[in-house]
């Protein structure tokens, strides 16, 4: 497959153009720490990332466009990671514990993951609703922050970054079944903070 826009970046990168490197890095940092984070946990996944893209930086000349250049760049980020830990990959331990404010149920769901009736959103530009955005936003930002660093991390290439199921599992080192149960959980908890914060306006 033909990645163009890669292509041209590739050049451009190859070339020692520092604006490239800049455009490079905003457009994948938080994908690669995504990667790293699940790997190996909060503390090591700045490292990872710096020594993943060291990596990228010596080996870029070799970059052959076989994949994309995403696809390549989560691909040594995944490896920096597994280097480090140095143990034979962790087991995935799948979350039993209650979102916040109890579990939603999977009838909320379609078969595909996706939403059957997308949650509420608010669109009004009043002060008071922009207070409320701001504090859902918070509220939000906590219940990710609540998850387990693998299920904040598969929701994150998953939504954010828009990876398929199966690349994440490649990336990962864990199973489609595990990875599907990852997202569908995470998704539950979010969804149960926006029905919570629908009905009573708090977190």
């Amino acid at each position: 497959m033909d990645y163009p826009a890669d292509s041209a970046l590739l050049s451009r990168l190859l070339a020692g153009e520092q604006k490239a490197f800049r455009e490079l890095v905003a457009s994948y940092q938080g994908a690669m720490r995504a990667v790293a984070f699940a790997i190996v946990g909060s503390r090591n996944a700045d490292e990872v990332v710096q020594d993943a893209w060291l990596a990228v930086v010596r080996n870029l000349d070799g970059f052959q466009g076989r994949s994309s250049l995403k696809t390549w760049l989560l691909t040594i980020t995944a490896n920096t990671a597994k280097t480090r830990l140095k143990h034979n990959l962790r087991e995935v331990l799948l979350d039993d514990l209650p979102g916040p404010h109890g579990s939603v149920g999977a009838e909320r769901f379609a078969d595909d993951g996706h939403w059957l009736l997308a949650p509420h959103a608010w669109h009004q530009d009043t002060p008071e609703a922009l207070l409320t955005e701001q504090e859902l936003r918070e509220c939000l930002e906590k219940t990710l922050a609540s998850l387990s660093e693998l299920q904040g991390s598969v929701l994150l290439l998953r939504e954010r970054e828009g990876l398929e199921l199966e690349e994440i599992c490649n990336l990962l080192q864990v199973s489609l079944s595990n990875v599907r149960v990852l997202l569908h959980r995470a998704r539950l908890k979010v969804f149960a903070t926006l029905e919570h914060f629908e009905e009573t306006g708090q977190c």
